[in-house]
């Protein structure tokens, strides 16, 4: 079947403008996703909930900057001395060695967030936990391997080709077992230094 040319610049056109249209949605939707906050959170703000929460969550003193941009265009200007009244309670509570720990455990990484007197101590503690987290991450992807390389032994024919696959398994569960031991030392180091549930 033979297709006029009429027709498909038609056709390319109209692909051309739902690519725009979706580009642009998709452009909004980052946009403002970007917002610290929303128009309707900027209308009801406590500035000093608003500190605490964002010291409790690990985000650095910059980031009233970016509720004072998302605000902007309500015309709501945050009140700089309640929002670091209330980060500076929040942020004692996120610099504390249990919490270090855990972020590190969750591989979340660090925003520069602390008091230069708890950075220090919280640095140590949060490497820690990322040992961990790491150690785990090894262990998964070992582990991903393993079934990847006997899902393959299981589809081949080639006795070759088989024992070559049985070598690296062998091979895989040593290294398997070694990310399994490292993993518990980790866990046990971290246990003597600070008790984590």
């Amino acid at each position: 079947m033979k297709l006029s040319s009429t027709f498909l610049r038609t056709r390319i056109d109209a692909g051309r403008s739902v690519s725009t249209l979706s580009a642009a949605v998709c452009l909004l939707l980052l946009v403002a996703g970007c917002s610290s906050m929303s128009e309707k959170d900027c209308l009801s703000a406590n500035w000093t909930d608003q500190g605490y929460r964002d010291g409790r969550n690990g985000q650095p003193l910059s980031r009233i900057e970016d509720h004072r941009e998302a605000c902007a265009t309500v015309g709501v200007v945050p009140d700089h001395q309640q929002y670091l009244a209330g980060r500076e309670v929040g942020i004692r509570e996120y610099c504390t060695p249990a919490n270090a720990v855990r972020e590190g455990r969750l591989g979340r990484g660090y925003r520069n967030a602390c008091p230069m007197q708890l950075e220090r101590n919280f640095l140590a503690y949060h490497e820690l936990g990322y040992q961990v987290y790491r150690s785990e991450q090894r262990l998964d992807s070992l582990n991903r391997e393993m079934q990847r390389k006997q899902r393959e032994l299981d589809k081949e024919k080639n006795d070759a080709k088989r024992q070559q696959l049985r070598r690296e398994l062998r091979h895989l569960d040593s290294r398997l077992s070694q990310a399994r031991r490292d993993l518990h030392d980790e866990e046990r180091r971290l246990q003597r230094i600070i008790p984590y549930p």
